[in-house]
């Protein structure tokens, strides 16, 4: 048994609409508030997702604003792209104080 491809286990296909509803629960349970498609704290935009062909598009502000927020954008073709791009928010908000909103 020289072959060492593990029974050639695969990992599960992304599935973007199913992301994109995980990914929602999520943020509205890091305390932010989705609307118009996008989610924000105390009015101040956060993050937003799409579904872009068979990825998401994420989307972070680098500080929170009301005004113009710069956002950076991110494809996110895993769950694992998924998970790191959710704890990386994370801990951006949990940096963020009340006072940058």
């Amino acid at each position: 048994m020289a072959d060492d491809d593990f029974g050639g286990f695969a990992a599960p296909a992304f599935k973007p609409d199913e992301a994109l509803q995980r990914a929602r629960r999520e943020l509205r349970e890091m305390g932010l508030t989705e609307r118009a498609g996008q989610f924000e704290r105390a009015g101040a935009a956060i993050a937003r997702l799409t579904v872009d062909g068979a990825a998401l598009k994420a989307s972070v502000v680098k500080r929170p604003s009301r005004n113009s927020p710069e956002w950076t954008h991110k494809t996110l073709s895993s769950s694992a792209m998924l998970r790191d791009w959710t704890a990386e928010l994370k801990k951006k908000l949990a940096g963020w104080s009340d006072r940058d909103d």
